[in-house]
């Protein structure tokens, strides 16, 4: 596929499968309208790029449905300016996305050939991809307390270190529930132990593995 090719497929893909299933926000729209997400796969997959599904990017990992990327990003509700905490880079996608939405996003990966890749990826629109290589289940206390934290890996409860990340009024989007599906879930965060949290809906994310996630 050419580049007119890909950018047709992108239109199509916001028209019918975020804005046709519920998408409102039009930042988010005009970011998965802008940002390529062929960049984001294996070569050899790139065609597949539109395509209504998750896609393997290697390492047990996947580049996830682009509705459910959209839903999760309208649902974490950022701002320019906005300090993100990610939990899961993987392909980089989602950083991108957020990236040209202008929030300051710090991002953590356990699997260095993945950080590699997305590092190369992000660059190709222009921008630095803050990421760190450990246990994203212990979150990245150096630069917290976050406006907002997003975890891209299904855990079987938001981990007590990314609560204590997350300012009060801040808000968490996650994958919640078993190892085989969860429920995407929205925790605001109301004072220092008080936290409200609503289910969206049922979806089904690769584990979160770390010390406190799932074993591996």
């Amino acid at each position: 596929m050419n580049n007119e090719c890909f950018e047709a497929a992108r239109k199509e893909m916001v028209a019918i499968q975020l804005a046709g299933r519920g998408v409102k926000d039009k930042k988010v729209l005009v970011a998965f309208r802008k940002v390529p997400r062929e960049f984001f796969l294996p070569e050899g997959l790139m065609r597949l790029a539109y395509q209504d599904r998750p896609i393997s990017i290697g390492q047990g990992q996947t580049i996830s449905q682009p509705y459910i990327v959209a839903l999760m990003t309208e649902l974490l509700g950022v701002e320019a300016g906005d300090k993100v905490l990610e939990i899961g880079t993987g392909s980089g996608y989602q950083s991108a996305i957020l990236l040209s939405l202008g929030v300051e996003l710090f991002t953590v990966e356990r699997h260095l050939s993945l950080v590699e890749k997305a590092r190369e990826s992000v660059s190709r629109l222009g921008y630095d991809l803050r990421v760190k290589v450990s246990d994203g289940t212990l979150g990245w206390g150096e630069f917290s307390p976050y406006d907002k934290i997003i975890i891209t890996a299904a855990s079987p409860a938001v981990p007590e270190s990314i609560k204590k990340q997350v300012k009060t009024g801040g808000r968490i989007v996650a994958p919640l529930g078993p190892r085989d599906n969860q429920q995407l879930t929205v925790i605001d965060k109301l004072g220092k132990n008080e936290f409200k949290s609503r289910v969206v809906c049922g979806c089904v994310f690769v584990p979160l593995i770390g010390k406190e996630g799932w074993d591996g």
